[in-house]
């Protein structure tokens, strides 16, 4: 199925992004202090990733990582876990979908409430993937749980605001302008049918999808109060596109 990459929105902010940039000046250093640009590491991944059957009590013997997940907090390695990347690639395309949709999205909930919202969509997030995996010993890593949560909660504050993607078309790349709502449902889509196609397979690598759906229901849910209580500043972004 075909994937839309944004690279920008139509959607002017009122503030400079302060948080956003921190939250994505925190993941690059993560991944130049832990040397993961070419790929993390085992040891790494098992210090610093979530471990489903850790969160759950469930893992088998481990081997030479037994220490590793003895010696540190599961519960702490669900915020860690958010910080770290696979490779360069998968870092990159996380801050991309971060920057374009996180500066509104801090915009509207403000430089405190964005953080924590931030954490608790990327909390359950992972407690989504764990809830239907919570046997896998397969650590999971990257900050695309809470992410999905930015997006989710865009796509109810902005349905209508227009976003520019990529679109590949084999070897080539054109570019294409679409509402939020396609962009973002589009993506959401995929994430379903990764999901899908993931449930009953033996744990091994790959992408998280169940955290990612996790994530962006979290984002929605927790934003739709806001998007339909909360106060409104005259001349905000979201009664404009809305």
């Amino acid at each position: 199925m075909a994937m839309l990459i944004p690279i920008k929105d139509i959607n002017p902010h009122k503030r400079f992004p302060i948080v956003t940039v921190v939250l994505i000046a925190a993941n690059v250093f993560t991944a130049l202090a832990t040397n993961s640009l070419l790929g993390l590491g085992d040891q790494e991944a098992f210090q610093y990733g979530a471990l489903p059957c850790d969160l759950t009590n469930q893992c088998p013997p481990l081997g030479r990582f037994e220490g590793i997940v003895e010696s540190r907090s599961p519960y702490l390695s669900v915020l860690t876990s958010m910080f770290m990347h696979g490779d360069a690639l998968h870092l990159g395309f996380n801050m991309l979908f971060l920057w374009v949709f996180g500066n509104n999205v801090e915009d509207r909930l403000g430089r405190i409430g964005f953080p924590i919202f931030y954490l608790a969509t990327g909390i359950a997030a992972v407690l989504a993937h764990v809830a239907v995996s919570p046997d896998s010993f397969i650590p999971m890593v990257g900050a695309s749980g809470a992410i999905s949560g930015v997006l989710g909660a865009y796509a109810v504050l902005w349905p209508r605001a227009k976003i520019i993607s990529i679109l590949p078309l084999g070897f080539f790349f054109t570019s294409i302008r679409t509402p939020a709502w396609v962009t973002l449902g589009l993506w959401f889509v995929v994430q379903i049918f990764g999901g899908l196609a993931g449930l009953g397979q033996i744990a091994g690598g790959g992408t998280a999808y169940l955290a990612h759906i996790g994530g962006f229901v979290a984002g929605v849910a927790l934003i739709i109060p806001i998007r339909l209580f909360g106060d409104r500043e005259p001349g905000r972004a979201v009664d404009r596109l809305n």
